[in-house]
């Protein structure tokens, strides 16, 4: 019996095969492709034969192999029913009008302050027009405990976006290769426990901000052929607590609260279905007419937030911006104080800054030994230096290594007749205005100090201090004693005053020009 291969040694689908080592081109023509894919659906025995003769060519993945030769039309495709088709509505559809409807749908759902339920709205928006905007800002669901309506929200953001695709565990292996090959909107529950299981999953989540960096390698086949795959896409994470940093960087915080017993929801699970489908069906039909608008657009960065919180605000801005009416400037607001309130929990660098500070303060010193700084911080019971190293105190090296990254180092410090490693205030004046400026005054290079003075002799001391200004002291004394023959050394200038706040009134959650209601 003759060898099938040898039958079709002449056909061009077996050329393209046999020259895939020195024309690996030829594979890619169109005809060859069509035929390829035909030959998938129609005899898979013969397929794999022609599958089996390209891997050992060792010119292209398997996994790129598949992509190519998979059939675009086949209902045999792995997304083939995942995601229910979506007719856009008939009509063009009012922006506002619409957002406001999907306000109030989740409303009716959850309990959150509306610019939570705003954001929400945006961001559902956003899932729809991910293919011409070039930041995909992560929903992070959070609350401070359990029952509060996080898988909830989740389950409605569901129902609303485009593509979705909701897990509430996933390997990462199969979550870069669900990325590419479907383009979902991804939905994670209990996003606390999955990056516990699976913290490399974390980069692949991270990568997926910015359209430009949306790439991760991986090593895939028998032939481990390092491999790309896009992992561009909206995301949406549920979880209790405080997720990492770098994810929370790249989010747009969705808080929820438990509902007291004087609050009602309705259950999501009766909900009408024809209320989603009629929403979804708008909002396809608003991401047809909006695309082009939404792409150009370059909304104004908010004053106050961050650079990375007004990337991940400027897809939403931009919805925001177009469909007009409130929305521009209630975004604006749900983003300051969606953000400002995630501003209340700073990174540990930041912490450990703010009780240097206060222990320099405290101390009214201009100068501190490391050892008494660091005795300081773990007398705060409150504060995490006294069980920093694994339920032990900081250790002088940890603290050294803390501030390091900041760029502070200890140098030699003089006290009395003492030399020893330790800070000078000015060494913290930088960072003190770069880090802790939403914390209150701090040093900077506009702030005049008076910590440093010339040598001066002074009778029968080493060192001396003169004590310290304060606001209230109309006339600002000398910051040194009077100059006195014999002396051995000068006398330490007064530390800066301590400023005191200014009272200013909150800006209120509430626009008291918003009259509307959920």
């Amino acid at each position: 019996m003759s060898n099938p291969l040898t039958l079709e040694a002449k056909s061009p689908i077996q050329e393209a095969i046999r020259n895939l080592s020195h024309d690996a081109g030829a594979l890619y023509a169109p005809a060859i492709l069509d035929q390829l894919r035909s030959m998938r659906g129609r005899d898979p025995a013969a397929f794999a034969r022609l599958r089996a003769q390209a891997k050992e060519t060792k010119q292209l993945s398997m996994a790129e192999f598949d992509k190519l030769t998979a059939s675009s039309n086949d209902d045999s495709q792995p997304d083939s029913g995942i995601f229910a088709e979506v007719e856009p509505w008939p009509e063009e559809v009012d922006g506002a009008d619409l957002l406001d409807d999907i306000t109030h749908a989740l409303a009716r759902h959850v309990i959150a302050d509306k610019e939570t339920l705003r954001a929400a709205a945006l961001w559902a928006t956003f899932t729809w027009l991910v293919d011409v905007v070039q930041v995909a800002p992560i929903a992070n669901i959070t609350a401070p405990e359990k029952r509060c309506g996080k898988s909830i929200l989740l389950t409605a953001l569901g129902k609303l976006a485009n593509r979705p695709l909701q897990v509430s565990n996933i390997a990462p292996a199969a979550l870069f290769r669900s990325i590419e090959l479907w383009a979902p909107t991804l939905l994670i529950d209990e996003v606390d426990a999955f990056l516990a299981a699976h913290e490399d999953a974390r980069g692949i989540l991270n990568a997926g901000f910015t359209r430009d960096s949306a790439v991760v390698i991986r090593c895939v086949g028998d032939d481990h052929i390092p491999t790309p795959f896009n992992v561009w896409g909206a995301k949406a994470l549920c979880g209790i607590g405080k997720i990492a940093d770098t994810l929370a960087d790249r989010s747009v915080p969705l808080r929820l609260r438990r509902r007291t017993p004087g609050e009602s929801v309705e259950s999501l699970r009766h909900s009408d279905p024809a209320l989603w489908e009629r929403l979804r069906s708008r909002l396809a039909r608003f991401a047809l007419d909006s695309a082009e608008a939404i792409g150009k657009a370059r909304p104004t960065p908010i004053a106050g937030l961050n650079d990375r919180a007004n990337d991940a605000w400027e897809p939403l801005l931009a919805i925001a911006d177009l469909v007009g009416e409130h929305w521009p400037k209630s975004a604006r607001n749900a983003a300051i104080t969606l953000h400002g309130l995630e501003g209340e929990a700073p990174s540990i660098g930041a912490e450990l800054l703010a009780d240097v500070k206060a222990v320099l303060d405290d101390k009214r010193a201009s100068k501190i030994f490391s050892a008494d700084l660091l005795n300081a911080l773990v007398a705060d019971e409150e504060a995490p230096w006294a069980t920093w190293n694994r339920g032990k105190p900081m250790s002088p090296r940890q603290l050294s290594a803390k501030l390091a990254d900041f760029g502070i180092k200890s140098k030699d410090v003089r006290q009395g007749f003492d030399v020893k490693k330790g800070y000078h205030l000015e060494q913290f004046a930088d960072v003190f205005a770069r880090y802790l400026s939403a914390t209150g005054p701090s040093l900077s290079a506009d702030t005049p100090s008076k910590s440093a003075t010339p040598l001066q002799p002074s009778n029968h001391a080493v060192s001396s201090v003169a004590k310290c200004a304060t606001a209230t002291i109309e006339k600002e004394p000398s910051a040194t004693r009077k100059a006195t023959a014999g002396a051995g050394c000068s006398g330490v200038a007064d530390k800066t005053p301590p400023h005191r706040e200014e009272e200013g009134e909150a800006l209120p959650l509430w626009d008291e020009n918003d009259t509307e209601e959920l």
